[in-house]
């Protein structure tokens, strides 16, 4: 693992068989790793090649991948950016359960069942006092509980970021207390809070005047050359990533949904300030190789 320079993440979306560009192209690549043990290598080859760990939606399939990782010794040092909650997982859950009702039970049973006394007392309470915010603690620790017990001690589960669907949307409707309860009990556990989003720009002045201290969290958000999914422009989006007090953004759909080639893409990413890392997809041996020499090479 390279040790220096910006931190270099593999992404997940080719093991859940997302292309941002479009489905169709998702199921042209033919050769999607979903494969677990597939997967599983394709992080390690990257590891091998400059990669530093791994960002992903927790969800069924990148926990197994966990396990597998942790089961072959691959986890030494590994550096987990975990992204909660996977709402595509859980959507798909909702219709096949009944709706959010049937989902909720689903998810109180696996909490009970989990083992972790703490998420269960917090959510006993929650339901007792229609608490939301203690709702919302039980389930950050049965994530975190799930996270670290596929990764297992080796690993360092540096960040759990907000999904961009519940930090935009929270966003949108003003939640601040979201976002400041969020950080809070997050920073409290050592581990560093997160936000994926899509509106950079908007998400970057809010938390400034919530009083949220940039230099706690991390931001994961696009920027590539073309300005794709950089919301409301490239050039906002830039100037909003300029004036943050220290490099702690995870530069995202960097590609641009493969319209960049990689040198160009790497190449805009080094000319940027505070970037923290960049997540990349790889979804063959080629990619693994190839993708983190080159960010390695540029980016270290």
């Amino acid at each position: 693992m390279s040790s220096q320079g910006k931190v270099l993440l593999v992404g997940d979306n080719p093991f859940h068989g997302i292309s941002h560009l479009s489905q169709e192209r998702s199921r042209v690549r033919g050769d999607t790793p979903t494969n677990p043990e597939y997967a599983a290598r394709l992080i390690g080859l990257s590891v091998e090649n400059g990669a530093d760990g791994f960002m992903f939606s927790v969800s069924d399939t990148t926990l197994l991948i966990l396990d597998v990782l942790r089961k072959n010794g691959n986890n030494d040092g590994l550096r987990l950016y975990a992204i909660v909650p996977y709402a595509y997982e859980y959507v798909r859950l909702a219709g096949a359960l009944g709706g959010v009702p049937g989902l909720a039970k689903k998810l109180v049973r696996e909490i009970v069942f989990s083992g972790n006394f703490r998420a269960v007392v917090s959510g006993l309470n929650g339901v007792i006092r229609s608490d939301l915010a203690s709702l919302f603690k039980t389930y950050l620790l049965y994530e975190v509980s799930r996270v670290r017990r596929s990764a297992g001690d080796k690993a360092e589960l540096e960040s759990v970021l907000l999904h961009q669907l519940i930090t935009d949307l929270c966003l949108g409707l003003g939640l601040d207390w979201v976002f400041k309860f969020y950080t809070g009990f997050l920073l409290k556990r050592g581990i560093t809070p997160g936000f994926n989003t899509g509106n950079f720009a908007l998400l970057v002045k809010k938390l400034g005047e919530w009083d949220i201290n940039l230099e706690d969290v991390v931001i994961a958000a696009p920027f590539n050359n073309v300005g794709f999914q950089m919301v409301p422009s490239k050039e906002e989006c830039e100037k909003a990533l300029a004036g943050l007090p220290k490099p702690n953004v995870l530069a995202i759909s960097i590609l641009a949904a493969g319209y960049l080639k990689p040198e160009e893409a790497v190449d805009y990413i080094a000319g940027l300030p505070n970037i923290k890392g960049v997540a990349v997809g790889v979804s063959k041996e080629r990619h693994a190789n190839e993708t983190f020499k080159l960010l390695r090479d540029k980016l270290s």
